[in-house]
């Protein structure tokens, strides 16, 4: 019966969602001195309150737009209470953060600014501090036209990069363009994915951030710790251990996973995702297979990080 429900929603989830389409390899409307800005801010440490946190300090460029630490470290050394995701084509979510509590990318960068374990900010101090800053004065009279900074215009900029964070081109991509062929461990492990039913959640542009699911959907899923899930967005009973389905593109580079980072690597994923949300304990070659048809979903660098 559970195999026949699963088989349903998988038909129902590609359906609606549609199938895996791959990323744009460019991106025509973006203000690139707007996302200039706006990437120079993302590094900024004065907009924490202890000068010692930035965006760019829970989303690193260097692992995937994500953080390889099972939790971000705020100002005054305190720890966040979930893994942080990857900000890298966050611009396809249909939700932001795990718990999808906001809808837009300036909602979004708007929170951490605030969150007191984060950043620990307001807009008031955000604004004297850059103001006070020649160059900073300098270049958003440039973008923005205006003689005073105003914090509606850093979110602005920050988001305007943000959207600009786009992995184009991996070799699943171009796979799907019919430029190249997969290997045949790959190709392999992309039957085993839509076969076991890995696609029923994991689909569209983003191969995932378009649907909420439970953690545990077969399996019931040992939670050792307190996370900021649905029900902590909705009050409703069966949003309790609910989470936005993550993206599986460049997942080879944002280890550890799942909202509590439980596990380091690929293989170990796959077998809790696939026990404890399929139901099914899958072989040794399909876990090895599916590894590396994941790998062929790490894209490009994304281009506005190396524009000059």
């Amino acid at each position: 019966m559970k195999k026949l429900i699963l088989l349903l929603t998988i038909f129902a989830a590609v359906s609606i969602a549609g199938p895996i389409v791959p990323l744009p390899r460019k991106i025509n409307d973006i203000d690139i001195k707007k996302a200039l800005l706006g990437r120079k801010l993302f590094s900024e440490t004065l907009l924490s309150s202890d000068r010692t946190v930035s965006c760019h300090s829970c989303h690193s460029f260097d692992y995937g737009g994500a953080d390889p630490r099972i939790v971000s470290v705020g100002i005054d050394e305190k720890h966040g209470n979930i893994q942080s995701p990857t900000v890298y084509n966050s611009r396809y979510n249909f939700k932001q953060f795990w718990n999808g509590r906001v809808n837009t990318l300036k909602e979004q960068a708007d929170g951490p600014t605030h969150n007191p374990m984060e950043m620990g900010m307001n807009a008031l101090l955000i604004e004297k501090r850059l103001n006070n800053d020649k160059e900073y004065k300098k270049e958003f009279a440039a973008v923005y036209g205006s003689s005073e900074i105003r914090y509606e215009q850093v979110i602005d900029a920050i988001v305007e990069f943000e959207r600009a964070l786009v992995t184009p081109d991996s070799k699943f991509d171009r796979f799907l363009r019919n430029e190249i062929k997969l290997n045949k461990e790959e190709m392999k492990g992309y039957l085993a994915f839509k076969q076991r039913g890995c696609i029923t959640c994991h689909n569209g542009i983003n191969i995932g951030e378009n649907s909420f699911q439970r953690m545990g959907l077969f399996v019931p899923y040992d939670f050792n710790g307190s996370y900021p899930d649905r029900h902590s967005v909705t009050h409703k009973e069966q949003d309790k251990n609910v989470f936005k389905v993550p993206t599986l593109r460049n997942i080879e580079l944002t280890a550890p996973y799942f909202h509590d980072g439980s596990s380091k690597t690929l293989d170990k994923a796959i077998r809790k995702m696939s026990h404890h949300n399929l139901g099914v304990n899958l072989k040794e070659d399909e876990i090895h297979n599916i590894v590396q048809f994941l790998k062929t979903l790490t894209g490009k660098r994304p281009a506005i990080l190396d524009l000059k």
